[in-house]
């Protein structure tokens, strides 16, 4: 019972931030209108809240690697599922009847970062590596890259968007942190900076964010953590043994 008790209170920190992940999702879900505008900077981080919940949750996974592997061949299924029967049946729907699916793909993007990160951690990649992906990810997604490769990548012919607008004023995501719409060149230095930081964030070297968030080794830590991990696979791989031997 104990042991139990030892193995509950190694994954606290994972089910308290899970459970906040999936309580701040449905509040923005239901709390806030499906539209592509962003009125303030405070609905903005509203919204960023969900994931960034997520991604601590997913670093503060502390399971065994005989847990991990079996979870993955459940949770990584029901992500692709999620995204397969869910937002692909919508988005379709949303085309065939000419209605809007921005708001979908706007949802769609962080929850395909968070499968990624979740499939890293779940094959047994670090806490900080989690980290490392899911904030790049998102700070590429909202860097406004998608944006410039709309105008770029796509043949116009609406003098709307060609050339390239001086002035980006359907670049919510933008406005709300610079407090104008974005000129060009605005944009196209947002657009660096953000991909600059996503850069830095997969390449630094893991004692320059140890020193900026206190934090200690995360070897060391792993290396205080690895036998609660693996409380309750080691149990039953005792069992197991202990089971052999008496037949």
């Amino acid at each position: 019972m104990a042991d139990n008790r030892a193995g509950v209170r190694a994954h606290t920190t994972f089910i308290i931030l899970l459970v906040a992940a999936l309580v701040a999702a449905a509040a923005v879900w239901f709390g806030f209108p499906h539209e592509k505008a962003i009125p303030n900077i405070w609905v903005f981080l509203a919204k960023l809240a969900p994931f960034v919940i997520a991604v601590e949750a997913i670093a503060a996974m502390r399971f065994g690697p005989r847990t991990m592997q079996l979870a993955a061949r459940v949770v990584v299924p029901v992500c692709f599922l999620v995204f397969f029967a869910y937002f692909v049946p919508q988005i379709f729907f949303a085309a065939a009847n000419d209605k809007s699916f921005y708001y979908l793909v706007l949802t769609l993007t962080p929850f395909v970062i968070l499968s990624l990160t979740l499939s890293h951690r779940l094959g047994g990649g670090t806490p900080g590596g989690a980290r490392r992906l899911g904030y790049a990810m998102i700070l590429l997604q909202l860097s406004g890259i998608e944006d410039l490769a709309f105008l770029t990548v796509n043949p116009h012919t609406d003098p709307a968007w060609t050339p390239i607008p001086e002035v980006w004023t359907w670049a919510d995501h933008m406005t709300v942190v610079l407090g104008h719409a974005a000129t060009k060149y605005e944009a196209y230095a947002f657009i660096a900076v953000h991909v600059v930081l996503a850069v830095l964030i997969l390449t630094l070297p893991d004692r320059f964010w140890r020193r900026i968030v206190g934090r200690r080794a995360e070897s060391t830590s792993a290396g205080s953590t690895t036998s609660v991990q693996s409380d309750t696979d080691a149990g039953a791989s005792s069992e197991e043994s202990a089971a052999a031997v008496r037949s």
